[in-house]
């Protein structure tokens, strides 16, 4: 995608949502950490199931040391993993009450030093708390970023860093947001929603479909591909 293609692709998703928002739901910086750490491998939707009574109950670190990890397990047991998230998010409330004064610290290598924080947590947290030019690459937007040619790599952190490169000044915030919300919303996995999809004619994915209902059409390369994953 050629520069002046990657100023449009964002100006339109821009257009259509000025003001992108995370979708967990959280009351300070905190609580957007706890909600993040507990995401991984989660839906949003099913974090926020889980997090609306917590949140009602604890909005600080020290709080959550004070609540324990076998209640935080009942509040957030429909969640997958919570055995080692709900210990990993009393260690690391432990450490903020200890090392940062019960603050979230606005740093990359401070968060990452946190249990069950990597560089996708801390870059979502760097981004939606402080207003960072930060990508955090999740499932969603390697999957965007691949298919229409934005930042193409083989790795999350080889399109974090095509991204870093390739978004324009304007739309450097907002970007992780977008891509994000076009990937769940439009840009789906199975079916890439390309009917109604604002960037269409700037997306290098070639198969489009084009009209509601109509399955996607195999290229002989994808073809060919599908086959040698299976072993012909």
């Amino acid at each position: 995608m050629r520069k002046a293609e990657i100023f449009e692709f964002f100006r339109r998703l821009a257009e259509a949502n000025p003001d992108p928002q995370t979708e967990l739901e959280y009351g300070n910086d905190y609580q957007l950490l706890v909600a993040v750490v507990l995401s991984a491998q989660s839906t949003d939707v099913g974090v926020n199931k889980a997090t609306r009574a917590l949140f009602r109950e604890v909005t600080t670190p020290a709080q959550m040391v004070a609540l324990g990890e076998e209640k935080l397990k009942e509040h957030i047991k429909t969640i997958g993993l919570f055995n080692s998230k709900a210990k990993n998010v009393i260690a690391l409330s432990e450490i903020l009450e200890r090392d940062h004064g019960g603050e979230v610290p606005a740093d990359r290598d401070a968060l990452t030093a946190l249990p069950g924080v990597g560089r996708k947590t801390a870059n979502v947290v760097l981004n939606s708390a402080h207003g960072a030019e930060t990508f955090a690459v999740d499932t969603h937007i390697f999957r965007v970023c691949n298919r229409t040619g934005l930042a193409k790599g083989k790795t999350p952190l080889a399109v974090e860093q095509g991204l870093e490169k390739k978004v324009p000044g304007p739309f450097r915030v907002g970007a992780h947001h977008w891509l994000i919300l076009h990937g769940r919303y439009i840009c789906k996995a199975r079916t890439p929603e390309c009917w109604r999809c604002p960037v269409v004619d700037l997306c290098g994915f070639k198969p489009k479909i084009l009209e509601r209902g109509v399955k996607l059409a195999v290229t002989s390369k994808e073809r060919k591909k599908r086959q040698a994953d299976k072993g012909g």
